[in-house]
């Protein structure tokens, strides 16, 4: 399946090695992302924008991140992995 549809049912399906999805779709790519978002939320604070615009910045990844959690606890027997990404999680929206 192509695209992004494509992107998403492979990783809810399980069809994607644990190392791409942890290492490279969450610990990079994801991390990437929320500190992108985390940047520009602080950009329109600064600019005495909307706090309220600035918090949509920078929570607009979480139904990614999420999606990404949600993936990792779809795969059985890895524990380690699970934990791991919930800390990430609290970590990238906290921050």
């Amino acid at each position: 399946m192509p695209g992004s549809a494509g992107f998403f049912t492979r990783r809810w399906r399980g069809e994607v090695p644990m190392r791409v999805l942890f290492w490279r779709d969450m610990v990079t790519v994801g991390t990437v992302f929320n500190l992108l978002a985390t940047a520009v939320a602080l950009a329109i604070a600064l600019a005495d924008e909307a706090i309220v615009l600035a918090a949509v910045v920078h929570f607009a990844p979480l139904p990614y991140n999420l999606f990404l959690v949600a993936s990792v606890w779809r795969w059985p027997g890895v524990g380690a992995y699970r934990w791991a990404s919930v800390a990430w999680l609290v970590v990238v929206t906290l921050v």
